[in-house]
């Protein structure tokens, strides 16, 4: 059974740091990403991490404070967070797919395949 685990979310101020974690369990990957949803918004790409290169991905939004890394020996993914702000009051979500995704369809997601249960990240002013 595939499981997303994910922990790390809280409450911080504004400027503060937070680390979200994800722990895949039942198989392997070859994209791994991070989404969020703040309330009345959609779902929207944060980062994502090609599991066999490293290769990573950041919206422009969080570039420069936010940082998608893995572990392979504990097949869990990371997002580092740092210099928060209240836009990125949000519940985190980790998300898994099967295929090696394009920098296109990474950002997409419907062409992920397994979800985490999501973890509340709020940031106050």
């Amino acid at each position: 059974q595939v499981q997303l685990v994910e922990s790390g979310g809280g409450l911080v101020q504004a400027g503060g740091s937070l680390r979200l974690s994800c722990a895949a369990s039942g198989r392997t990957f070859s994209t791994m990403g991070w989404f969020r949803q703040a309330p009345g918004k959609e779902r929207e790409f944060v980062a994502a991490i090609r599991w066999s290169s490293g290769s990573t991905y950041h919206v422009d939004s969080v570039k420069g404070r936010f940082t998608i890394s893995r572990d392979n020996a504990k097949n869990t993914v990371y997002l580092q967070m740092n210099s928060l702000k209240p836009d990125d009051t949000a519940v985190y979500y980790c998300a898994a797919a099967t295929p090696v995704l394009t920098i296109v369809t990474m950002r997409m997601l419907t062409y992920y395949d397994y979800w985490g249960q999501g973890t509340q990240v709020t940031v106050s002013s």
